[in-house]
């Protein structure tokens, strides 16, 4: 295992490239473009044998990638903000075909005002698609994440298309020191792909094919079921991937001063870090407060989150996404999980960080401090300076 000091796309496409696909259609869009550069440089040099095909759309990207699985090979590709909406006529196509095709996005805000920082809404306006859906943090999440990703999305349990995000800028052009694995070590992780869900002349299938009201729900409850199996195939991917490379990771969501906590703030992503900063400064004052980071939010972690907040006195929601006229979609996830187990504790939803506005330190402080004076209902950050409330 080598370090490297690498941005967090560049440590994504090392983890692709370790994973070995067969097919890698590409279309550049900022700010994801660095990952399949690097990996169309993987190709030339040798390092990578895969058939690169440079398409002309990201509605194509994805088309070409369900092509490619369709016949059983290993397919990636990557995209942002409006090259994903370009791409949703495909993506309950790729979901409901069963194939395992895994994605990098790299959340960005989307259009209009035109805006080529990040937020994420264009991921989160996607949950309702079938795809897995998982959050890196960091550059080093982000590499483990990529040959994760292949393991569950393949899994003969899941068959599931995978999407993995990235914050765009924060998390995808900045650097940090990397550890980086040998080629051994990822094949000894991820097996070469099989499927029998591939079009075969010897063993001849119907794929892509029309369903009636009589049998379409029984195709959509088997499509619901592999996500809700992918949370087992997580763990035991988690487990699979420490045994080799000694990271340890936290299935669906990872807790931080949780387990006394008074107050708690959910939130995914790049975000998280500094909110774990601002969770250690609390606790030297004597403020009771936690973290909980969601790293997927499909399947959506219902159990751990209110195993998480149960003792809770109050928890708040911070994200980078709105559902116009309505409030966050992670806090209408969230408040969902609450509900059905019963936990009635006050909950806030902080929306931030819209068009790649920066989040402050001392505005995370300040939903703590709401927290503890009950402000309930829906706030928007850095509205003329303030935590304005719906």
């Amino acid at each position: 295992m080598a370090k490297k000091f690498l941005s967090g796309n560049e440590a994504f496409a090392y983890g692709v490239r370790f994973a070995r696909p067969q097919v890698i259609s590409a279309y550049p869009i900022t700010p994801q473009t660095i990952v399949v550069e690097k990996l169309s440089e993987f190709v030339e040099n040798g390092s990578l044998k895969a058939e690169f095909i440079h398409v002309e759309s990201e509605h194509s990207a994805l088309s070409c990638a369900m092509g490619a699985s369709s016949v059983g090979a290993r397919a990636f590709t990557a995209t942002s903000s409006q090259g994903l909406l370009y791409m949703a006529e495909c993506l309950p196509y790729a979901a409901g075909g069963r194939f395992p095709i895994v994605m990098m996005n790299a959340n960005r805000s989307t259009a209009l005002p035109w805006n080529i920082y990040g937020d994420q809404r264009d991921s989160l306006s996607q949950l309702d698609s079938g795809w897995i859906q998982a959050y890196a943090e960091n550059a080093q999440e982000a590499l483990d994440l990529a040959l994760m990703s292949f393991y569950i999305a393949e899994h003969k349990n899941v068959s599931t298309p995978f999407m993995a995000n990235l914050d765009g800028f924060v998390l995808t052009h900045t650097y940090e020191v990397v550890d980086v694995p040998a080629q051994e070590q990822a094949d000894k992780f991820l097996p070469p792909f099989k499927t029998e869900n591939k079009m075969s002349f010897e063993e001849p299938k119907n794929l892509g094919f029309s369903a009636g009201p009589d049998s379409n729900i029984i195709f959509k409850y088997k499509e619901h079921l592999g996500l809700l199996k992918a949370k087992a195939v997580i763990k035991e991917a988690e487990t699979h991937f420490e045994s080799i490379f000694g990271r340890q990771y936290t299935g669906l969501t990872e807790s931080y001063r949780t387990e006394d906590a008074d107050y708690l703030l959910i939130t995914l992503g790049s975000i998280s870090g500094l909110v774990r900063e601002v969770v250690d400064r609390l606790r030297e004052e004597g403020r009771k407060v936690g973290l909980l980071r969601l790293r997927y939010l499909r399947p959506f972690p219902d159990e751990e989150i209110t195993a998480a907040v149960r003792k809770a006195k109050a928890v708040a929601v911070l994200e980078k996404d709105i559902s116009f006229g309505n409030e966050g979609t992670v806090y209408t996830n969230v408040n969902s999980a609450l509900h059905k187990a019963g936990v009635n504790i006050p909950s806030s939803d902080y929306i931030g960080g819209l068009g790649g506005k920066n989040i402050s330190d001392k505005e995370i402080e300040q939903i703590f401090t709401d927290l503890a004076q009950h402000k309930a209902g829906v706030h928007f950050i850095g509205i003329g300076g303030e935590q304005s409330g719906s």
